[in-house]
């Protein structure tokens, strides 16, 4: 019996265009294809963090984290599709809200109350989540330019993002709880006198 396999390498992209599904080129440089580009750095940063990440059988972080990466799959495949009437395409669900929100009150209760802002660091495993969280703000940026654009876009992507960017952070703490590293407080500069000093 053979086995068909797909080459890496198709050389339709080699003038600086690709195929968005439903067949539409696009230069590798427009809106959506950055976009996408977002997406897949984002995802492929929560790759390297699974690993940064020892799980908790209570809490299942690290599976938590693979179904992000699931969804973040489906959300590349989305905006891959704004130019298409496709109707198969997988849409995110106010339910990969929840799970998301879920998680964040779980790690949430074992962690002292936050009353101020803090500095992203910490262990090696806490300040990686903080480093994905940046770049998931960085995606959520692009989303919302992208959906000023086209609509509609789904009414779930941006907020799953935007509660995405909340769980990396609460997740950066908890990692670092756990590893018994307090946040870093951000120390404010103090205001300067207006007084003037006499001659």
């Amino acid at each position: 019996m053979s086995i068909c396999t797909m080459k890496i390498y198709t050389k339709t992209g080699d003038r600086g265009n690709t195929a968005l599904l439903g067949g539409v080129r696009v230069s590798k440089d427009c809106l959506e294809i950055n976009v996408i580009g977002e997406i897949d750095e984002l995802n492929s940063c929560i790759g390297v963090l699974i690993e940064e990440v020892e799980d908790d059988r209570r809490l299942r972080v690290r599976n938590t984290l693979r179904v992000i990466q699931h969804n973040l799959f489906t959300l590349g495949s989305m905006i891959a599709a704004i130019h298409t009437t496709l109707g198969n395409i997988p849409q995110l669900r106010k339910s990969d809200i929840t799970r998301l929100e879920k998680s964040i009150d779980r790690m949430s209760a074992e962690l002292p109350p936050l009353t101020q802002f803090i500095l992203p660091g910490g262990g090696e495993a806490g300040s990686y989540a903080f480093f994905v969280r940046a770049v998931c703000r960085r995606a959520e940026r692009s989303v919302v330019t992208l959906a000023q654009e086209h609509t509609p876009l789904n009414r779930f992507v941006v907020p799953y993002l935007n509660r995405l960017s909340d769980f990396l952070f609460v997740l950066a703490r908890w990692l670092n709880h756990r590893e018994g590293i307090q946040d870093i407080p951000w120390e404010k500069p103090r205001s300067r006198s207006k007084k003037s000093k006499k001659a």
